[in-house]
């Protein structure tokens, strides 16, 4: 036995750290990959911006958070292109201290402007990067550090003819184990609607969305003549006065939303990655509403494209969007809601990414 410890104490524990901020899409995915982590013997540090709003959910998840200082990368003209400049240039500093405090043997990046003066920094400690694109297109982060990653991670068929081709892997999208594993039982009572009806969930995602939350609102007595609705609605978003007995409101659910999940028969929902990937790994019948242009760049659109194509959404136009029009494709979709399942359950798409991203961290650490 005395051997045993021996050996035990003289292995060399993996060390890694994640990245990614600025949305809870840059941050969710790499949560998800440290209960796996965890349970291959890694330790864990996590990279974000000071301040940042996923230093929160970071130390939610009981991990150690480092703040660096970042600038917000534009893809239009601003004087502040100017001055971010600075920040991240002092950014790869504070990043180049934490790698030589903590030694990892790999960075693992989901994105995010505070992730490129990570991938910087490691690249002049030697230290591989792989990086993670959840959309079809790469966003511009990933762009500035594809050129010095080990390899890149992606969840889309259609993002290979953006990446390289040496450097590329189709993995999906990291999920969290209580979205797999949620409880419908839970979700009632999580939810204590007053009748038993077919629930709908309708997310507006991390930050809100202005325009669906409004339209659905507008579509509540109609709608719950025959559902209940569960609306995720965003922070600062909660209307008090429309709480009804078949209407249930959460600015964002942190726990429990595998429940949520599992209780619901149909998603209303932008088209972020991160919520298609979760949608199509359960196989629920949806409809996506995608940030229009000038609110995005675009990558919701063409995710929502994507699932629409293949069989999996129907998807709705937001600028177009009307209490009448969402009303309609709530009903016709949820008559039609066996062929979306069978749909998604024939294509494996954007299924659980999490094992084979973990097997190759390993793999590129050797």
């Amino acid at each position: 036995m005395e051997k045993v410890k021996k050996i035990v104490r003289g292995v060399k524990r993996m060390k890694i750290i994640l990245t990614g901020g600025g949305t809870a899409g840059h941050v969710v995915p790499n949560l998800a990959l440290v209960p796996g982590l965890l349970a291959e013997g890694f330790e864990i540090e996590y990279i974000g911006g000071k301040g940042g709003m996923e230093q929160a959910l970071v130390e939610d998840a009981g991990l150690n958070f480092h703040g660096i200082s970042t600038g917000k990368l534009r893809r239009y003209f601003s004087l502040k292109n100017f001055t971010d400049g600075f920040r991240v240039i002092k950014g790869v500093n504070d990043a180049r201290k934490l790698l030589k405090k903590f030694k990892p043997d790999v960075i693992f990046s989901k994105g995010g402007f505070v992730a490129v003066p990570v991938v910087y920094a490691a690249k002049m400690a030697k230290i591989p990067v792989i990086l993670h694109e959840s959309d079809i297109t790469v966003g511009l982060a990933n762009r500035l550090a594809i050129p010095h990653a080990h390899k890149i991670c992606h969840v889309f068929p259609e993002t290979l003819a953006h990446l390289p081709k040496s450097k590329a892997v189709h993995t999906g999208t990291p999920l969290r184990r209580e979205i797999l594993e949620g409880s419908a039982i839970a979700g009632t009572a999580l939810c204590n609607f007053a009748a038993e009806k077919p629930v709908i969930m309708v997310m507006g995602g991390s930050s809100g969305a202005a325009s669906v939350n409004s339209v659905l609102r507008q579509s509540l007595e109609q709608l719950t003549a025959d559902f209940n609705i569960l609306h995720i609605c965003g922070k600062g978003n909660m209307d008090a006065s429309l709480e009804s007995g078949g209407y249930r409101q959460f600015e964002y659910v942190r726990q429990g939303m595998g429940d949520l999940y599992a209780l619901s028969k149909l998603i209303v929902s932008r088209a972020g990655a991160n919520s298609l990937a979760e949608i199509a790994a359960l196989n629920k019948p949806n409809i996506l509403i995608p940030l229009p242009l000038g609110s995005s760049r675009g990558d919701q659109i063409l995710n929502a494209q994507s699932f629409e194509k293949q069989g999996f959404s129907v998807v709705l136009d937001d600028k177009n969007l009307t209490p009448t029009k969402l009303v309609e494709a709530i009903y016709s979709t949820f008559e039609k809601r066996g062929a979306y399942r069978a749909a998604m359950s024939q294509v494996q798409a954007a299924k659980d990414g999490t094992a084979q991203i973990i097997q190759l961290i390993k793999e590129t650490i050797k």
